[in-house]
């Protein structure tokens, strides 16, 4: 079985899927972030397909970067002081050939995120 990545967005505070949001993928090697593919998340807060697909999957240390401040802006969740939350980057390995699902739950001041299935 060839390895692959995929992930979601929802946003926990409005209970709903979080469209719209530009995600970033990396490679890391030795701290050097090499950027490899970007997606962007669809009315069910998942990308289109795989963000790395079995054909480019390699082992090894990642980082997903979710760009979350303009659809926090539009959905009006960046408050009179501005924005707590930008940029979420997740560094994380994959060490096997199998189905990687990294997601991220998301609030305006908080977020938390699991290798899921």
């Amino acid at each position: 079985m060839a390895g692959y990545l995929t992930t979601h967005v929802l946003d926990t505070a409005r209970g709903c899927p979080a469209e719209g949001i530009r995600i970033t993928l990396c490679r890391v090697d030795g701290g050097a972030a090499e950027p490899i593919t970007e997606a962007v998340t669809n009315d069910d807060g998942r990308t289109d397909s795989p963000i790395l697909a079995a054909e480019a999957f390699r082992t090894g240390s990642y980082e997903l970067t979710f760009h979350c401040g303009d659809y926090l802006r539009a959905t009006g969740q960046a408050g009179a002081g501005g924005l707590f939350l930008d940029e979420v980057p997740i560094r994380f390995t994959m060490s096997d050939d199998s189905h990687y699902h990294v997601p991220l739950l998301l609030s305006p001041f908080g977020y938390s995120t699991y290798r899921g299935s």
